[in-house]
């Protein structure tokens, strides 16, 4: 599996180890993260995501999974993550619909 946050995107970058010397050596910045249970309020399961440390601050701080995933665009989500949010959309029209 790909070294990616399934959320936001957030992926490997490349940059340059540089001594005292300034010798240049290639490195890798990896993003920090975090296997979690994330639970969704409306469709009441829980998942199980690759996110980023920085991700999952914004899924607190926006009220939880589901109003992360409405405001997240889909162009940076995984395919399972727009599975979710696809479900997502589907039980709250029921809802108000009803």
């Amino acid at each position: 599996m790909a070294r990616r946050c399934e959320l936001s995107g957030k992926d490997v970058m490349t940059g340059n180890n540089v001594s005292h010397a300034n010798n240049k050596s290639r490195r890798r910045f990896l993003p920090n993260l975090c296997n979690v249970s994330l639970m969704s309020d409306t469709l009441g399961e829980t998942f199980k995501l690759k996110v980023s440390a920085h991700a999952l601050r914004s899924v607190e701080h926006r009220g939880g999974l589901d109003a992360y995933l409405m405001k997240a665009s889909d162009a940076e989500l995984s395919t399972a993550a727009r599975k979710i949010k696809t479900s997502i959309k589907r039980k709250q029209a029921e809802a108000a619909a009803a």
